[in-house]
């Protein structure tokens, strides 16, 4: 089997002992679940996840403004990147020192499937890939037949305020809300987090708002602004499980399973 990345990059299985730099939350602890938590020598501040496996572990920045010194000077044979979540330049530059670069761009639900078989083929932890790729096909398979039983809603998913923005539908979270029956609008964006005001014309379809706790934290009290603005039903939901792909998709699908079932 080819080990290829987002970037058409082809990586060979690697059989000394890695030194992994991880620039994206959802995948260290996808390293970690593959048993590569003690190969982890840098990681964001955005990296929380396992917690406890991550305490030791230095911080190199933030996902958009990684501090390269402090990467230099960690030697690490690998970097672990992604499309939407690190910057071209900073990445681009990194790979002038650090041997293998992997770069991600999953956007579609069953794309994790193939990052469970990159990362795992990558560091030898084939096991471990094909356990979670088990657990994943189950849980994706409870969802469908939840979402089945249900009638299909056209659902707002903000990301932010001030500005107000959402996501295009072909973004890895409008997959996964699709998976559980809610179909994201905008249906059609030029760009893939568009910015909207509460006037557009395409908002009289949409029956239901969605208020993330990540990458904005919506509280109470922007519940209530969304729910005088939109006049539809609205609710907060664990971020987490819709946007962070890797390992914590397993978990994902059977959080939107039970929250389907309990919003409909």
């Amino acid at each position: 089997m080819s080990l290829v990345d987002a970037l058409g990059n082809e990586h060979q299985p690697y059989d000394a002992v890695p030194r992994i730099v991880s620039l994206v939350p959802s995948l260290t602890e996808l390293i970690c679940d593959l048993g590569l938590a003690d190969r982890l020598v840098g990681r964001t501040g955005f990296c929380v996840h396992p917690k406890g496996a991550l305490r030791t572990v230095p911080k190199v920045g933030g996902t958009k403004d990684v501090k390269l010194d402090v990467v230099r000077k960690l030697a690490p044979t690998h970097l672990i990147a992604d499309i939407d979540e690190n910057r071209r330049e900073a990445v681009e530059a990194m790979a002038q020192f650090v041997p293998q670069v992997v770069v991600v761009h999953p956007q579609t639900v069953d794309d994790n499937l193939g990052l469970y078989a990159l990362l795992g083929g990558i560091f030898r932890r084939e096991t471990e890939a094909t356990r979670l790729a088990t657990e994943f096909s189950a849980a994706r398979d409870e969802l469908a037949a939840v979402t089945a039983a249900l009638p299909r809603e056209a659902v707002l998913y903000p990301i932010w305020r001030d500005p107000w923005m959402t996501v295009r539908r072909d973004t890895y979270i409008a997959a996964m809300l699709a998976a559980a029956g809610w179909d994201t609008l905008p249906a059609q964006a030029t760009v893939r987090f568009p910015v909207f005001e509460w006037d557009a014309p395409w908002l009289v379809d949409v029956e239901r708002v969605l208020l993330p706790s990540e990458p904005y934290a919506f509280t109470e009290r922007d519940l209530a602004d969304v729910s005088a603005l939109a006049q539809r039903p609205a609710a907060r939901i664990d971020g987490e499980m819709v946007s962070w792909y890797g390992s914590r998709a397993i978990a994902g699908l059977r959080y939107l399973a039970g929250l389907r079932q309990r919003l409909s």
